[in-house]
């Protein structure tokens, strides 16, 4: 179950059952992600690629969380340059939506440890 679903349930009471695959149904991905923002999605996706060569060079692409610990405050630096170019050609701004991103996945994952 969804976090956003859980959180209703906790506002207006339980929802009724919802299968796996109705769930899946009610999660628009392509179109309420990367349909509005398909060029947004496209920079995160080359910023991932660029900081994996910077990272971990000659490796398959991969997220090295024990070299990723500090989103917010990457977030942070990344946010105070937005609108610039950061020194390997990728926007501060793209680095700041892979950083949120991150953390969300972080924070999510946490969640669900925690239950």
């Amino acid at each position: 179950m969804s976090d956003s679903i859980k959180k209703y349930e906790e506002l207006v009471g339980e929802l009724p059952t919802i299968s796996v695959a109705q769930q899946r149904k009610d999660t628009p991905i392509f179109s309420g992600v990367l349909n509005y923002f398909p060029d947004a999605i496209r920079e995160v996706a080359i910023c991932s690629r660029i900081g994996n060569e910077q990272h971990n060079a000659g490796k398959p692409l991969h997220w090295d969380r024990s070299k990723s610990g500090d989103e917010l405050d990457a977030l942070t630096r990344h946010l105070m340059e937005a609108g610039t170019m950061d020194t390997d050609g990728v926007r501060h701004s793209t680095k700041v939506a892979w950083r949120a991103l991150a953390n969300l996945q972080k924070e999510i994952e946490l969640t669900y440890k925690t239950k």
